[in-house]
């Protein structure tokens, strides 16, 4: 009773989940290795004290409201989710119909061609040049393209493509292009200012990442009212719950704990990339809160295996086409310090 193309399709794979009370260290998902605010857990505490029973805002008005204030932007230029997956399959299912097409630079987020053969539409991947830029072919039209991805910063590569090239490709494309920046905090730069400049230009958060809140699952998208207005119809109807809203934007309220979170995780990552390489791996520079790693002299697959064997958890990725390597998030100096003394006793 399934539709033949559910049931042809693989599904997409998580990066493994430990199980409770598991003694490792976990540096394969990208989550943030540090509590998050204090006042996120009290502004839960109080939402919670108020009830459960009622339905939440529908719009997570004191959310948007606050990331407005926050980000320069007029909430009316926001829309909410549970989590950025929640936003990106909106956006999918908002522009593409069965048969039409997407694109996305590759490697990049393998869940975009998960949402594209849900809806039944067709797959363009189109590959970064070698140092992880994009050519001018990236915006080539055909007929069935409605939608085009960009993660940015890229996973699993942590680089970034610079803004004004971000908007010179939009500009090009027949099709809107959805930058998910889901690391964007962690990066130099960022694309919200393209928005204002550009309809064709969508912005995407996640809180699961920077703000330490991946278990709370809040997203949020940044499009022109025009395209938030359309958006909103395709949403479920209370995606965001009471406890989700109250948590975010008391997250969002904090930003000196960004700040000071921000440059802990950054300063290990310097550290992490650096060592990484003195030991003979070839990494691009991350502006994301995790690495890349690669090498040309000896496989990675089973220095992955070996690290899971020792108690720590790091993704394996192998890219059809493109070549396999490690991602690595940024975990606390400890953490850190775990892995390179694991690491450096396999490849020494």
């Amino acid at each position: 009773m399934i539709r033949p193309s559910i049931q042809a399709m693989s599904g997409y794979v998580s990066g493994e989940q430990p199980a409770p009370g598991a003694k490792v260290i976990k540096l394969n998902t990208n989550e943030n290795p540090y509590p998050c605010s204090p006042r996120v857990l009290t502004a839960i505490r109080e939402a919670m004290a108020g009830g459960l029973q009622k339905y939440p805002d529908p719009l997570a008005t004191a959310f948007r409201m606050r990331a407005g204030d926050v980000l320069g932007i007029d909430p009316d230029w926001i829309q909410c989710g549970n989590g950025s997956d929640d936003i990106l399959t909106i956006l999918i299912r908002a522009f593409v119909g069965a048969q039409d097409g997407i694109r996305y630079a590759y490697p990049g987020y393998i869940l975009y061609r998960t949402l594209a053969q849900i809806q039944e539409a067709t797959v363009d991947e189109w590959k970064f040049r070698s140092d992880w830029t994009l050519d001018d072919a990236f915006a080539t039209a055909n007929s069935r393209l409605r939608l085009a991805f960009l993660a940015n910063p890229n996973s699993p590569s942590g680089t970034v493509i610079p803004a004004n090239r971000v908007f010179e490709l939009a500009d090009a494309l027949p099709c809107p292009l959805v930058v998910d920046e889901a690391y964007a905090d962690f990066a130099e730069t960022n694309c919200l200012r393209l928005v204002a400049e550009n309809e064709k230009i969508i912005v995407t958060r996640t809180l699961s990442k920077s703000y330490a809140l991946a278990g709370l699952r809040f997203g949020f998208v940044i499009a022109q009212p025009r395209i938030i207005e359309q958006l909103a119809k395709i949403k479920d109807s209370y995606n965001c719950d009471i406890l989700s809203i109250a948590g975010a934007t008391a997250a969002m309220d904090d930003q000196g704990w960004l700040i000071e979170n921000r440059q802990a995780i950054l300063a290990t990552r310097d550290r992490l990339v650096l060592r990484f390489r003195d030991l003979g791996f070839e990494t691009p520079p991350s502006q994301a809160n995790f690495i890349w790693a690669t090498r040309t002299d000896r496989p990675v697959r089973p220095i992955y295996e070996q690290l899971k064997r020792d108690g720590v958890l790091v993704r394996y990725l192998d890219y059809a086409g493109w070549g396999d390597g490690l991602r690595i998030s940024v975990g606390t100096d400890s953490q850190i310090d775990a892995l390179l003394a694991l690491v450096e006793g396999m490849v020494s």
